[in-house]
């Protein structure tokens, strides 16, 4: 599953199975813990996520033809919501990215069923992975 539009559909399927929405957040939750171990010496304020409430640090490397994302929140929530980005936009190169609307979003009810500053949080976290994004392709 290379392309932006397949994740997303692998999101949007997984997500049909469950039948309410206490299975949905578990699932999210079991998504959050199965994120690979993020250093301590990462959780700098250099890479700490603003706009949202609980605390996020996002790391990107790699360049314009592909870029890798790590994060971690200590939130069991939010980090479902980070394994779910990461899984739609890490390896995509900066253009993929920049062009990738997240569709999945919507597709899944999930803004109406997140709290105001879960879904500020989730906006927050695109919006830096676009940046990053941005800042990754040739002057």
């Amino acid at each position: 599953m290379h392309t932006a539009s397949a994740r997303q559909s692998a999101i949007i399927e997984a997500f049909a199975t469950f039948s309410d929405w206490s299975e949905r957040y578990q699932y999210l939750i079991d998504l959050g813990r199965q994120l690979p171990e993020f250093p301590e010496s990462l959780r700098t304020d250099e890479h700490r996520l603003r706009g949202c409430q609980s605390l996020v640090w996002i790391v990107s490397d790699g360049d314009a033809q592909a870029l890798h994302f790590r994060a971690i929140s200590d939130s069991a929530i939010v980090s479902g919501l980070v394994a779910l980005v990461i899984q739609v936009y890490s390896g995509l190169s900066a253009p993929e990215i920049l062009a990738t609307e997240p569709d999945f979003i919507a597709a899944i009810g999930l803004q109406s069923h997140l709290s105001i500053t879960r879904a500020n949080g989730l906006v927050s976290m695109l919006a830096r992975i676009k940046d990053d994004a941005r800042r990754a392709l040739p002057s």
